[in-house]
């Protein structure tokens, strides 16, 4: 599998869908005990979080806030009777007045430990850019505190709740667009550097290159029927194969279950994707040549991104129970028409990869320029080197003859005369003697 080599793909390590609504929506539903007695002490429960990271570049600052919270019982318990709306509009928020001192105490750590992070970040992108000769875009870059309260460095206050929320539920909602256009751009970038490799060919190597690559295509394009993802046809497959279970004995309920890994009465977007990998597995193997796996995981994407649609019905980014018993009673889930892969269907057109080409000319041309100068900063000082090397030397030439005594005159002296010679510098007079 050939992999441009301007570009790696990010990929998230894990569920990159969640928002911020459905981390909180997915805390267990267990009955809380306020009885004081049986409280341990909040001190023990000030522990590291233990979640699935979001992709955020603020991933973490939000899972800490997120657990932190949930250990308040009296946050908790209002969470649990919260719904959507009211967690958008920003009531809860309002219920952080409430939580326990030392949790509070600790997110104003938390929030102090964001801030320092994210003023390194700004002084390393600074840097970074202005090194290559761009132009420091400092409106982008302050965007990188919207998830805080910046002009409050030192507590964390309902303003940063409420900020969380918000930034955390627009940025999760537009995650699978930015992964699309990442994609889009590496596949961009795949055929222009194809296009240059054959270029740089002769005719015959061309042609044989040329024909190589049309193998490799049909070759991975010759694959088992891919069932429609959520179609009867696809859970019954997963129910056969990696349940063990007789597919004439499927049951919706049951398998809901089965998959619901964390038993939340949920299935989230990484639970949904873990039931496409045996379609994948039909189109992608690692290892052969002809099949990426950036494409395998654009695919599941598209997979994913299918059901919530079909599924999903009030956009909480979870499928329900209730949910998904009604999606098993719709017409389309007796869909039996092969689901359409990528090398089906153009993944851009030629006008964006006409102005993809042209940002790599003008990328290519702004290297080109900053080497130039570059070059000339480095001549520049290399020819003010040499003229302190020689100032140098010219100043250490007098000082070595005064050391040596070269260069100096020398005062002969008069055997027997006791008289100390004149002194340097100085001629010797001629002093007339009386004759008797």
């Amino acid at each position: 599998m050939y992999v441009p080599r301007k570009m790696v793909v990010r990929r998230a390590m894990a569920p990159c869908g969640l928002v911020l609504l459905s981390l909180w929506l997915c805390i267990q539903s267990v009955p809380i005990s306020m009885d004081k007695t049986k409280e341990e002490p909040l001190k023990e429960e000030l522990e590291p979080p233990q979640s699935a990271e979001t992709g955020l570049h603020y991933d973490r600052y939000l899972r800490e806030v997120i657990e932190f919270l949930e250990k308040d019982p009296h946050f908790k318990e209002k969470l649990k009777n919260a719904n959507m709306d009211d967690i958008k509009q920003g009531k809860l928020s309002k219920e952080l007045d409430f939580v326990h001192h030392n949790f509070r105490t600790k997110l104003d750590e938390l929030k102090r430990e964001e801030m320092g992070r994210l003023r390194m970040l700004i002084r390393a992108k600074q840097d970074i850019q202005g090194g290559n000769g761009r132009t420091v875009d400092h409106q982008a870059l302050l965007k990188q505190f919207d998830h805080l309260n910046h002009l409050n460095p030192h507590t964390f206050e309902v303003e940063d709740l409420e900020r969380l929320i918000q930034s955390a539920t627009n940025d999760l909602e537009n995650y699978d667009k930015s992964r699309h256009d990442e994609f889009k751009k590496y596949e961009m970038l795949k055929a222009h550097e194809r296009k240059e490799r054959l270029n740089a060919m002769s005719e015959e190597e061309r042609r044989e290159e040329e024909q190589r690559y049309e193998e490799m295509r049909k070759k991975h394009a010759e694959h088992p029927k891919v069932n429609h993802p959520g179609s009867e046809d696809q859970l019954k497959e997963v129910w056969q194969e990696s349940d063990g279970l007789d597919p004439d004995n499927f049951d919706p309920k049951t398998f809901f279950k089965i998959h619901d890994s964390n038993g939340d009465g949920f299935l989230d977007e990484s639970e949904l994707e873990a039931l496409f990998t045996k379609e994948l597995e039909k189109v992608y193997t690692p290892g052969n040549e002809e099949d990426d796996m950036f494409e395998m995981e654009e695919e599941r994407l598209r997979m994913r991104e299918h059901v919530m649609n079909e599924v999903d019905t009030d956009k909480d980014r979870l499928v329900s129970l209730s949910e998904f018993i009604a999606a098993t009673q719709k017409e389309e889930f007796l869909e039996k028409d092969e689901w359409e892969t990528l090398d089906q269907k153009p993944i851009y057109t030629e006008e964006e990869m006409r102005e993809y080409e042209q940002h790599l000319v003008n990328e290519e041309n702004d290297i080109n320029k900053k080497s130039e100068e570059l070059y000339k900063q480095r001549e520049e000082l290399e020819r003010k080197q040499k003229e302190l090397n020689n100032q140098k030397i010219g100043l250490q030439q007098p000082a070595a003859s005064v050391a040596t005594g070269e260069g100096v005159p020398v005062v002969p002296v008069v055997p027997g005369d006791a008289r100390p010679p004149p002194p340097l510098g100085h001629q010797q007079r001629d002093v007339p003697v009386e004759c008797q």
